[in-house]
Order: C-alpha cells, then structure tokens, then sequence
C-alpha cells in the first residue's frame, strides 16, 4: 500500500497536469469527506458521487483560464496543496485571482478527507 508521501506526489502530479478527474477517480475513498470554507450546498459533503457532483457544478459555472498546483506539502498522514486560480464567474461576469489551500487526509491507501481554505 502506498503511503501518504507516494500518494500525494501522485495526486499532485496528477493536479498539475489538468486530470483532475483521474486523481479523484485513482485516490478519494468512496466515503471520502469534502469541507468547503463557505456555505452553500457543496460546505460539507461525502462520497465520490457528491464530490463529483461539485466538481462538476464548479466547471459548469466557471471559465477558467489559468490553473497551478504548487506542492504537496507533507506531514504525517496529511499533505497540502496550495492552488493558483484565475477564474471568470460566468453567472457575473466577475474575474478574479484565487489562491487556495486543499488539505487532505490519508487513511488507508486513499485521501479520506480533503479541506478547502482560501
């Protein structure tokens, strides 16, 4: 079984190169936990349906024209990435430069747990 280091340089590798989609498919647990730093429907859910349900909720109502992942910072059985985002809100129209953190949690041979800060 890998282990968190082996793990988090996979799914950040995977991040990096735009399959997002695959590093969720290949590391989250099917009960895995996803925290949101707002409100709203997707604050706080679990299981690999609701996370995609997000994901694809999140591409559906942005354009995004520039993406980066920078990391993965580990320690114990948890690693960091930290995210670069431009971003258009296609509802407003507003662009805007995020900088974000995800911290995720392994358990098991998968991320268990991931947490958004921004």
């Amino acid at each position: 079984m890998p282990n968190t280091q082996e793990i988090a340089a996979a799914f950040t590798a995977l991040l990096k190169d735009g399959k997002h989609e695959e590093a969720a498919a290949t590391y989250n647990a099917a009960d895995i936990r996803s925290v949101e730093a707002m409100g709203g429907d997707f604050s706080d859910i679990r299981g690999t349906a609701a996370v995609k349900a997000k994901g694809d909720w999140w591409y559906a109502n942005h354009d995004i024209h520039a993406f980066s992942a920078h990391g993965p910072y580990v320690n114990g059985d948890q690693f960091m990435v930290r995210f670069s985002i431009d971003v258009t809100a296609k509802a407003s129209g507003q662009r805007v430069q995020m900088d974000e953190v995800g911290l995720y949690t392994v358990n098991g041979g998968k991320i268990v747990e991931e947490r958004f800060f921004y």
